[in-house]
């Protein structure tokens, strides 16, 4: 029982390190697109791993930590503490919901039916870039009004702002989640067992 903890940390640790560094190098190539904050990145995918592998907790844990090391060593746009909270920590926490489908894309893969998995993976997906999103939206809409040009709703700026880079991720992310476990579908069941008791 103590080895599958460690293993649970070590792997939140491990994927959060990863997702932070996905999402380091394409802060620096989209910076000037979404000047305040956003890019098309597939960092999101080390924490929806997570959440199939291990759960809602595992998924949440790792988007907390993925959220707090971008927040202290990433390029962060922090304004004011209640938007940096949302835009870092509750944003990325909640893409771990998508571990609401863990156990119905574990048996699936079990009992090898692969397009049952895969629908699981793409609307566990969806719902946890889409929490994102909205939590996103809230605080642009509240804390980057200023932003919106002239004559445009702040509503819709955020709206356009946040899911011009959302979208593009969300559907990069579920793509190679599912070609991440088409490849090591044996690495992904191993862990059922292990997910419901820690």
């Amino acid at each position: 029982m103590k080895q599958k903890q460690t293993l649970f940390l070590v792997e939140i640790a491990v994927f959060s390190a990863l997702a932070y560094l996905l999402d380091l190098f394409s802060g620096f190539l989209f910076s000037r697109i979404w000047p305040q904050g956003g890019s098309v990145s597939i960092a999101m995918v080390p924490v929806f791993l997570m959440a199939f592998r291990w759960g809602v907790k595992g998924g949440i844990l790792t988007g907390f930590l993925f959220g707090l090391l971008q927040s202290i060593l990433g390029m962060s746009q922090i304004y004011h503490p209640v938007q940096g909270i949302l835009d870092y920590l509750v944003a990325f926490a909640l893409l771990g919901t998508a571990g609401l489908f863990a156990a119905q894309v574990k048996e699936s893969m079990q009992k090898g039916n692969r397009k049952k998995w895969i629908v699981f993976v793409i609307v566990g997906t969806f719902i946890g870039s889409a929490l994102r999103f909205i939590t996103h939206f809230i605080s642009g809409w509240v804390f980057f009004g200023s932003y919106a040009p002239p004559g445009q709703p702040v509503a819709l700026y955020s709206f356009l702002y946040n899911g011009t880079y959302m979208l593009p991720s969300m559907i990069l992310s579920a793509i190679i989640v599912i070609l991440v476990f088409s490849y090591a579908p044996s690495r992904m069941v191993q862990s059922s067992q292990v997910s419901n008791k820690i």
